[in-house]
């Protein structure tokens, strides 16, 4: 604020400050419109509730001469007068700052005590997953959901199927890093009906109902094709990301003929974003050793499941 606009500031504050406390007192000690006191204004409500022509009562008076003196004194230790930074040396950056660096240090604190554990350390950790669960909650719930169960398009982070593998390290590598996903659209090297074809075959990998004679005509094509990513037998790549076909688990929607066709012919991307430069790497450890705890206890579940099923007359 340059000298003239600081000089406009305070003169304007102070000519407000003097033309209150003017009209406060010229207008405290007397009544109203230089009427007798207790004359009625002609104001009514509610059949006998009347104004009548009174000053200010003195608790009331004096409420607003402390806030006034408060005023001055406010005026005096923090800045509100142009470049006049009051004699505290207050600013709003200063404090915000003060704040940052008491809540950093905090935080440096806590992670501290986490450093130089191994990722399958912290997962079995319950303060380290507890931290992770938040971190996860406030950056990554977003797409994946609050119990990292994903939905259609974001992957299910709990199960056993990793497009990328789900070792510790390469789970942290997905988040610090990100990941770009990309089926491109095969409708042009799959011409005539190889489209239907490789779409019957493909639903076939995974056990699902299907034209026979047409997944027999596809099974040559996705060899030739598909196999390059997805391997001859069709259980992915992690190395680049090309998911499994065989598990029955379909990102970006159900394993239907119309689904699966459409993903064929016109092909489908997806970004994680590098969540690395965002929130740094013990925030990002943490998180994925939260994943990994609950990725853990899923398949014990699942095990316990098909155990007590195989077990059941």
């Amino acid at each position: 604020m340059n000298g003239a606009w600081s000089w406009y500031v305070i003169v304007l504050t102070v000519a407000n400050m003097v033309g209150i406390l003017w009209l406060l007192l010229a207008t405290a000690a007397k009544p109203k419109n230089d009427k007798p006191a207790a004359e009625s204004m002609g104001h009514v409500w509610d059949g006998d509730i009347e104004e009548l022509n009174n000053p200010l009562p003195r608790w009331w008076f004096g409420l607003f001469i402390l806030t006034f003196i408060f005023g001055i004194a406010y005026l005096v230790f923090y800045p509100g007068m142009g470049n006049f930074a009051g004699t505290l040396g207050w600013t709003s950056d200063r404090q915000v700052q003060e704040n940052l660096d008491a809540n950093q240090a905090r935080l440096e604190s806590l992670y501290a005590g986490f450093r130089g554990k191994s990722l399958s350390a912290l997962a079995a950790d319950p303060a380290a997953t507890k931290v992770g669960r938040n971190v996860f909650a406030n950056n990554c719930a977003a797409c994946h959901g609050s119990d990292a169960r994903g939905a259609k398009g974001y992957p299910n982070l709990v199960d056993s199927d990793w497009l990328y593998g789900g070792e510790p390290e390469t789970v942290l590598a997905s988040i610090m890093n990100g990941r770009n996903g990309l089926m491109p659209p095969m409708g042009a090297t799959l011409p005539g009906n190889g489209v239907a074809e490789v779409t019957q075959y493909t639903l076939s990998l995974s056990g699902l109902e299907h034209d026979s004679k047409l997944a027999a005509a596809g099974k040559a094509k996705f060899e030739s094709i598909c196999a390059a990513c997805h391997g001859a037998d069709g259980k992915g790549n992690h190395a680049l990301g090309a998911p499994n076909l065989t598990d029955g688990i379909w990102l970006h929607g159900e394993g239907t003929a119309q689904g699966v066709s459409n993903i064929i012919l016109h092909g489908v991307g997806g970004v994680m974003p590098a969540w690395g430069p965002i929130i740094g790497e013990d925030r990002a450890r943490l998180a994925a050793a939260w994943i990994l705890a609950q990725a853990t206890a899923a398949t014990e579940s699942e095990r316990e499941d098909a155990a007590h099923s195989g077990a059941s007359p």
